[in-house]
């Protein structure tokens, strides 16, 4: 799709692609007022998810120092909770097709907001480690599927407006990231310097993300997990075979490794550089915002252009300075590393584009979407785990700068070769 602002044209009597049909049949599930009123509530039910997609673990990098002081964990311990997000987004994504073709991606999407609602009132409540783990898992398993099934979304829902809509909940999905970090230290601070209060405050902003989708589960024509007639034409991809689809799950994984060691450790270092903790979750913020106008704009381009490489080198390469400004001078120039930084990020809405681009059938993307996440979360699983433990053993933030910024340069070289202008049915 080059264009994804040009509605597709749709002979009179047919159905355009963004109205469901019912379950065997050609007929449209809903008739045209419905089926308006029903995209825009997908449209807000899009917007709440992605606000709430993140929240978990940027508020919970905020406060890394106080919830390691407060269930006394090592640093190792603290490196393997910033490697739970990653964990759980392999392990829970993989399930989201199947659970979506067998009630629907609205009903699976309002469980995962459900699943988040419960984790995050239950994990300030628990009193150890092992407990806070689970009820942080509970919430991951809720985002993990819930990613997954936004790309396959908006291919279902908006064919013809592919990159408009990934780059609104991309702008979201970082507008909650970068609210989270900012607020979450004054609000705990107002509510008394609990840690517990600040983490438990986000379930509000879950519990509003579940209305939008409550009718979709009750519309069984809308939620239906029977398949869609192109499901049904559609051929068995081996998607293994296809180059494009393992590069962009390197890719995936290679820039979601970069985002979890940023959410989960960027404020330590501005800390132990001699940053105020109030301050260092302002500059995570302000990281984590830099998405918020980029992740509109990107999406937009990059479905405009034959190839993705070139978006990829320039996110790389600002991720490279940033890495080097933090390792010659992290609080002289803070506000400038976190700026770049938060411009390499934009990686993440850029990957999301090429899996919604890289196939031509909604039923490929799919099966690219859950694929390209989960063995990317699989990939990205030991980076933040590996930068706890350096941290830990050498004394300072020397060698794991050095790791963020090496993993940089192959994440660059797979992205090249994911946003070459292919799909994987002509490989698979």
């Amino acid at each position: 799709m080059r264009d994804d602002e040009t509605p597709p044209q749709t002979p009179t009597g047919t159905l355009s692609p963004a109205t469901p049909t019912a379950p065997g049949t050609d007929t449209p599930a809903t008739q045209a007022g419905p089926a308006a009123w029903l995209l825009r509530l997908v449209a807000v039910g899009l917007v709440l998810t992605a606000l709430n997609l993140r929240p978990a673990i940027t508020s919970l990098g905020a406060l890394l120092e106080e919830v390691r002081d407060g269930l006394h964990m090592s640093g190792s311990v603290a490196g393997v909770l910033t490697s739970v997000p990653p964990l759980c987004f392999a392990v829970f994504g993989i399930m989201a097709p199947r659970l979506a073709r067998r009630f629907g991606p609205g009903a699976v999407v309002c469980a995962g907001m459900t699943a988040i609602t419960a984790g995050l009132v239950i994990r300030p409540l628990v009193g150890g480690t092992a407990g806070f783990l689970a009820a942080s898992a509970l919430a991951l398993m809720g985002i993990a599927v819930s990613n997954v099934l936004m790309p396959v979304i908006v291919k279902r829902w908006f064919p013809d407006r592919v990159g408009s809509m990934t780059g609104l909940y991309s702008m979201a999905l970082a507008l909650g990231t970068s609210l989270a970090a900012a607020v979450t230290v004054p609000m705990t601070e107002a509510m008394g310097g609990s840690w517990k209060a600040g983490l438990g405050i986000w379930a509000a902003l879950a519990v509003v993300a579940i209305l939008p989708w409550i009718p979709l589960v009750r519309d069984r024509r809308a939620a239906s997990g029977q398949p869609s007639a192109e499901q049904v034409r559609a051929p068995e991809l081996r998607i293994t075979r296809s180059r494009t689809a393992w590069a962009l799950a390197c890719f995936f994984g290679l820039q979601a490794t970069a985002a979890y060691i940023t959410m989960g450790w960027m404020p330590q270092i501005f800390r132990d550089a001699g940053v105020s903790a109030g301050t260092a979750g302002v500059l995570l913020a302000v990281t984590m915002a830099m998405g918020v106008p980029l992740a509109f704009v990107i999406p937009r381009v990059a479905a405009r252009m034959r190839n993705q490489g070139p978006i990829v080198v320039f996110l790389g390469s600002c991720g490279l300075i940033g890495y080097a400004g933090l390792f010659l001078a992290p609080s002289g120039g803070a506000w400038a590393w976190a700026v770049l930084l938060g411009v390499s990020n934009c990686a993440f809405p850029l990957a999301l584009t090429m899996i919604s681009m890289r196939s031509r059938s909604g039923a490929g993307v799919v099966r690219l979407s859950a694929f390209a996440q989960s063995c990317g979360y699989l990939i990205s699983i030991p980076g933040p785990l590996l930068v706890g433990v350096l941290y830990q053993h050498s004394g300072g933030w020397g060698l794991p700068i050095g790791l963020m910024a090496a993993l940089m340069v192959p994440q660059m070289v797979v992205g090249t070769l994911a946003g070459r202008d292919r799909t994987i049915e002509d490989e698979c």
